[in-house]
């Protein structure tokens, strides 16, 4: 899989072309101390980005959520976005007329990755991080685990539609290098397009999509906290 890891600055929303992927991160910088705090942001986040692309504000109300809980915006059902973050960090994903999905995990912390993998993943990738060592297996498990959710949250579902029913084939450090099958509810594996993302240092994420091959930009953008809320 291509990978992806410069973000260039901006401040401005740059016009989106029918064969783009826009790709937008942010670090909170100081965590905000509210138990919601990630969530709260990074859904603050994702509004501002929006209003850049349609040029008026963007309500919660504004929102309608799917079957399975993925979000539009009924006013401009053509413009596809998708939205991940950690406590420490959000990314948004926008395009035309596709439904991107986009993955986000820091490796801030020792993980059980064995463990995760043989309750997760298929037998194959699981056989790939016990060959490896620990901290290797610990770099390899996030790449797996955030190609697998990019590729759920494109399709619209949660971990509920299991991460053991879509399987990449690895190289020998354990990273993903495509798709190699997914169940029935996931369409022809062969339109998958998956992009490992390296946005800043700790930071490991995919982009996924089905269908023909976009061009993908990446941006980045300064928070400032000002009485506790963000502001971009």
């Amino acid at each position: 899989m291509e990978r992806l890891d410069c973000f260039e600055w901006t401040r401005s929303v740059p016009a989106l072309a029918s064969d783009e992927i826009h790709l937008w991160f942010c670090e909170f910088g100081e965590l905000n101390q509210h138990p919601r705090a990630g969530r709260q942001d990074a859904q603050g986040y994702l509004r501002a980005v929006l209003q850049g692309y349609i040029g008026s504000s963007v309500a919660d109300d504004d929102f309608e959520i799917g079957q399975h809980g993925r979000p539009r915006l009924p006013r401009r059902p053509q413009l596809g976005f998708n939205l991940s973050h950690t406590r420490q960090a959000a990314m948004v994903a926008v395009a035309m007329d596709l439904s991107p999905g986009v993955d986000i995990e820091i490796g801030n912390r020792k993980r059980p990755v064995l463990d995760l993998a043989r309750r997760y993943f298929c037998p194959r990738e699981t056989a790939v991080l016990e060959r490896l060592a620990p901290e290797q297996a610990q770099d390899a498990f996030l790449a797996i685990w955030t190609a697998k959710e990019a590729v759920l949250k494109a399709i619209g579902r949660g971990l509920a539609f299991g991460l053991d029913r879509l399987e990449f084939s690895l190289d020998a450090d354990g990273q993903p290098v495509r798709l190699e099958s997914i169940a029935e509810e996931g369409g022809n594996v062969a339109t998958w397009q998956c992009m490992t993302l390296r946005p800043a240092e700790g930071f490991h994420g995919c982009l996924a999509w089905a269908g023909s091959t976009r061009r993908v930009r990446t941006f980045r953008v300064a928070a400032t906290r000002i009485d506790g809320a963000l502001r971009w």
